[in-house]
């Protein structure tokens, strides 16, 4: 019987944004070693006057880094079909299609193009959850992705690699009240308060 706690795995949770229907989930192979968070707060101006320098406009602007790692290494001494096909590519494709418009809209914009239409709106993306413990569930928008491959298999497939993420925590704000995101971050907000009770 091993006598080590059971580790929580974080992960990406991606919803359909308005009915909250989840529609994939994305464990992180390997939690990173380190997250860094930045909060800028959204005070009413750069120069506010002395009746308005203690107002805040909202919840402030935080953003999210951490690395995810990826290694096939196991699943390869394991001789797992895909990897040994395909190395971590599905993984790593499954990550960047969390930033890209799906190719169905991508040829629905262009065929409206054209037959002609004035106006067409920029496309729309699920919503991205991150989950970091239990405390910790929020609605986040994917700001940049940086790939590092750093291995490969004879055929070129990446077999280890390193994918930096900068989430920007989308709060009611950006999403309103009265949506999942921002359901999930008042959930997330108030949590913050509940754990600042306990200090």
């Amino acid at each position: 019987m091993s006598i080590s706690p059971r580790l929580q795995k974080g992960a990406l949770l991606v919803l359909e944004p308005c009915t909250g229907i989840p529609l994939q989930t994305i464990h992180l192979q390997y939690n990173p070693e380190s997250i860094r968070r930045s909060l800028q707060p959204q005070s009413v101006g750069d120069q506010p006057d002395r009746t308005e320098v203690l107002r805040l406009k909202g919840p402030p602007i935080e953003t999210i880094h951490c690395d995810v790692e990826l290694d096939a290494t196991d699943a390869l001494a394991s001789s797992n079909a895909t990897a040994m096909k395909y190395g971590i590519q599905p993984q790593l494709a499954t990550l960047e299609l969390l930033i890209y418009p799906s190719s169905i809209t991508l040829i629905a914009n262009e065929v409206l193009s054209l037959i002609g239409t004035i106006e067409i709106l920029p496309m729309s993306s699920n919503l991205t959850i991150f989950v970091w413990g239990a405390n910790r569930v929020t609605p986040v928008r994917l700001t940049a992705m940086e790939i590092s491959e750093e291995a490969f298999d004879p055929n070129l497939n990446p077999i280890r690699a390193k994918v930096a993420l900068t989430m920007r925590v989308l709060n009611v704000n950006d999403v309103g009240f009265l949506t999942p995101a921002g359901a999930m971050y008042m959930s997330y907000q108030l949590s913050k308060e509940s754990m600042s009770k306990r200090s």
